[in-house]
C-alpha cells in the first residue's frame, strides 16, 4: 500500500494535467456541439427542403456508428483524400459532430414538448417565426432540455478516453504514459477512474444547480 501512495504521489501532478485537458475538450466540445446540434434541430423542424434530410442523414449516421470509428475516419481515412488534421484538432471535431447529433435529438425533442398555443402567442403577438423560437419557445425549450444536455456533457467527459488513440493528451493517455514508465498499471487506471467519476459527479451538481435556477424563474 505504501508504494501505491508513493505512486500515486508522483503521478499525481500528470494525471491532474491530463485532467485538465480532458475537461478542456469536453467544454470546447461542447459548446460546439451546442451550436451546430441547435442548427441540425432548427433544420429539421422547419423541414428545409433537402438541407432537413441530409441533417436527418447526419444524425443518424452520428448516432449509428461508434465514435471511435468516427475518429479513425477523422484523422486516418480523411488524409487519403487530401484533408489532414492536427491530433487535437481531430479528437475536437469528432468529439463535436457525435455530440451534436445527440444535443440536436435532445433539442428537437425539448422544442416539440413546448405547447403549441406558445407558438401561436407568439405569432398573435407579431412576431414571425424565427422571432417566436428565439423569444418564446427556446428558452422554454431550454428549461426541458436540461437534463439531456448535462447528461451529454457527462458522457462527453468519459468520450475523451477515446481521442488518446491519436495521440491527443488527456487523462486517459496520461495514464498509459505514466504506466509505461512504472509498469503498474492498477492503481493508476483507478485513479483515472477516480477522476472520471469526480468530474462527472461534480457536472451532476451543476446540472442540479441549474435545473433548480430554471424552475425557480419558471415559477415567477
Amino acid at each position: 500500500m505504501d508504494s501505491w501512495i508513493e505512486l500515486l504521489h508522483t503521478a499525481w501532478p500528470f494525471l491532474i494535467r491530463g485532467a485538465g485537458y480532458t475537461v478542456f475538450f469536453a467544454l470546447i466540445a461542447m459548446v460546439l456541439g451546442l451550436a451546430l446540434g441547435f442548427a441540425v434541430a432548427l433544420v429539421r423542424i422547419a423541414r428545409v427542403p433537402v438541407l432537413a434530410q441530409a441533417a436527418a442523414v447526419y444524425v443518424s449516421a452520428m448516432r449509428g456508428t461508434p465514435l471511435l470509428v468516427q475518429i479513425f475516419v477523422i484523422y486516418y481515412g480523411l488524409p487519403s483524400v487530401g484533408i489532414e488534421f492536427e491530433p487535437v484538432t481531430a479528437g475536437i471535431l469528432a468529439l463535436t459532430l457525435n455530440v451534436a447529433a445527440y444535443l440536436s435529438e435532445s433539442m428537437r425533442g425539448a422544442i416539440a414538448g413546448v405547447s403549441r398555443n406558445q407558438w401561436l402567442a407568439g405569432y398573435s403577438l407579431g412576431l414571425n417565426w424565427w422571432q417566436t423560437m428565439r423569444h418564446v419557445i427556446a428558452p422554454q425549450a431550454l428549461r426541458l432540455a436540461v437534463p439531456s444536455l448535462s447528461n451529454s456533457l457527462i458522457s462527453l467527459i468519459k468520450d475523451t478516453s477515446l481521442v488518446s488513440v491519436i495521440t491527443v493528451t488527456e487523462l486517459m493517455l496520461a495514464t498509459k504514459e505514466v504506466i509505461a514508465q512504472t509498469f503498474q498499471p492498477l492503481p493508476l487506471y483507478l485513479a483515472a477512474a477516480a477522476i472520471y467519476w469526480v468530474l462527472s459527479a461534480l457536472f451532476e451538481r451543476v446540472q442540479r444547480a441549474v435545473e433548480k435556477k430554471l424552475e425557480l424563474a419558471h415559477r415567477h
